[in-house]
């Protein structure tokens, strides 16, 4: 999947708004919190939440490194469209925005229609 693809995905998603932080990274939000970050520049770079499980299988294929200053909070960076079937890439983009949604307050999520 190539940067415009993830981006229409990402926008697909409910209550998603995209806002260009730190002067070149776009970054996808729910309720004003990020869970996917895309780089503008020529080289692909995504970051994504996910699972501890996760984070510790997907930092073992080749193109995906824990985030920098992420990585704590189970961030993982891709950098190599290949290193994520179709598939794979909307499964962990979608886990991650539950993870950021199910993080938000009850009172949000049914403000959010999320409930």
């Amino acid at each position: 999947m190539n940067n415009e693809t993830i981006r229409k995905f990402c926008l697909s998603l409910p209550k998603v708004t995209e806002d260009i932080k730190w002067g070149s990274d776009l970054c996808f939000c729910i309720a004003k919190k990020m869970f996917c970050v895309m780089g503008t520049g020529a080289n692909l770079s995504i970051f994504f939440k996910c699972s501890e499980e996760d984070f510790n299988e997907l930092c073992e294929r080749d193109g995906i490194i824990p985030a920098p200053y992420l990585a704590r909070n189970k961030w993982v960076l891709v950098q190599k469209e290949s290193a994520l079937s179709k598939d794979e890439w909307k499964h962990f983009i979608k886990t991650s925005y539950n993870l950021i949604a199910n993080s938000l307050s009850k009172k949000l999520r049914i403000e959010l229609g999320l409930m």
